[in-house]
């Protein structure tokens, strides 16, 4: 890329959403925790002396039933931090979901650690656990897992393969596997609280775990940037460390948020629920609805697929005829597709990332359509509109 040449930057956050149009309700403004205010104002009154992100943290882990959170400045960084913290050798390998987004290997990549793509299960986004086992080698040293849009993978089976299991829970935080939370299951598990995600806060993101020695060496190398004491002498960087450090305000914002999380999941557990079910009685109209073993659905990108062969229309034809009836933010999810989405992997690790070998990946995205405009906001009229939108449409396009 020339960068003298402007280009159009992708936009996170708000400034992603605030030009959508459509009658569905947008997630901003956030609904706040009463407390924010409260919180942001005791970090300002202590001089910056507060304890706040080590108390969001106790809470967290909590809620999480884990004994450690590492904070940090966001999603992205908080998979960095975990992926530093792992300290496995430059050229080992790790096995990732391959529909999911860019801040799920981008700790691994810039670690040196080669992501290896497994494939979805049939009709699913969710990672095989057949195509896991296909693709261990003497290199590979952990399982990246991702809940995309509030779905869990089948835990006991990934589990089950005995090498360490991360979960990447930034679209699933509180949605649960036979009454075990997301991310508290495996080795580790990485948060989103970025403002868009189900906790937005103005920002930030964590990762936790149950192993003393992860947590203890993530705060040497990820907070304290990998220094030492020596009296008489101060810092010695012994190992090349980094500073993400969750700010305190942000910690503040989160704390909040937090607060009102139970309430909020247990809405898009029900809208969610009453939407899937009104689409997957529309032919040609298709839904990815949680397994038996998944209780609470915390669902933060919502989604279905399109059967082209029953319309006469082309995907994008689809979605924008929903956009103009009033569906705010439907689109394609081509991007999620990471083996193709990372157009700089290939040749990086002299890995093959032919999208060949993600058949059943590259099938579900060819026909989906996701919105991550899907909120705590959404009353039953709105998933009365958003059937009546998507049956319309479907009408309108019948062969």
């Amino acid at each position: 890329m020339n960068t003298n040449t402007p280009t159009d930057r992708a936009r996170y956050g708000y400034n992603a959403f605030k030009n959508l149009t459509g009658t569905l309700p947008n997630p901003f403004p956030r609904i706040m925790g009463p407390n924010a205010g409260k919180y942001v104002q005791e970090v300002v009154d202590s001089g910056l002396t507060s304890n706040i992100t080590a108390r969001f943290e106790s809470e967290f882990a909590q809620a999480l039933g884990v004994k450690y959170v590492v904070s940090a400045p966001g999603c992205s960084n908080a998979i960095l931090s975990l992926a530093e913290a792992l300290n496995f050798n430059r050229g080992d390998e790790i096995i990732v979901s391959p529909i999911t987004d860019y801040g799920t290997i981008m700790g691994i990549v810039k670690c040196g650690y080669v992501p290896v793509f497994a494939d979805t299960e049939k009709d699913s986004c969710l990672i095989s656990c057949q195509s896991i086992t296909e693709r261990i080698t003497p290199k590979t040293k952990a399982i990246l897992c991702v809940h995309k849009m509030g779905l869990m993978c089948d835990m006991d089976s990934i589990t089950a393969l005995g090498l360490p299991v991360i979960e990447d829970a930034c679209q699933a935080v509180f949605s649960t596997y036979k009454d075990r939370k997301a991310g508290s299951i495996g080795y580790a598990g990485a948060f989103s609280f970025d403002s868009e995600k189900t906790m937005g806060s103005d920002i930030g993101g964590c990762f936790v775990t149950n192993d003393e020695n992860l947590y203890n060496y993530a705060l040497y190398f990820t907070q304290s940037r990998g220094a030492e004491n020596k009296p008489g002498y101060g810092r010695l960087h012994v190992v090349p460390g980094s500073a993400m450090r969750m700010p305190s305000c942000t910690a503040a914002i989160n704390l909040a948020q937090l607060e009102i999380l139970p309430e909020n999941v247990a809405t898009r557990d029900k809208m969610i629920r009453c939407i899937y079910e009104m689409l997957a009685t529309i032919d040609g109209i298709t839904v990815e609805a949680p397994k038996d073993y998944q209780e609470v659905f915390s669902c933060w990108m919502a989604g279905f697929r399109v059967d082209l062969q029953k319309f006469n229309c082309t995907l994008e034809q689809f979605a924008d005829a929903c956009v103009q009836k009033g569906f705010t933010g439907l689109g394609t999810g081509y991007y999620y597709l990471l083996p193709e989405a990372c157009t700089f992997l290939h040749g990086l690790f002299g890995y093959d990332y032919n999208i060949s070998q993600y058949p059943n990946a590259v099938d579900y995205l060819s026909n989906f359509l996701r919105w991550s405009t899907f909120c705590e906001k959404y009353t039953e009229k709105d998933c009365e509109l958003v059937y009546s939108i998507v049956s319309g449409v479907a009408e309108e396009f019948r062969k």
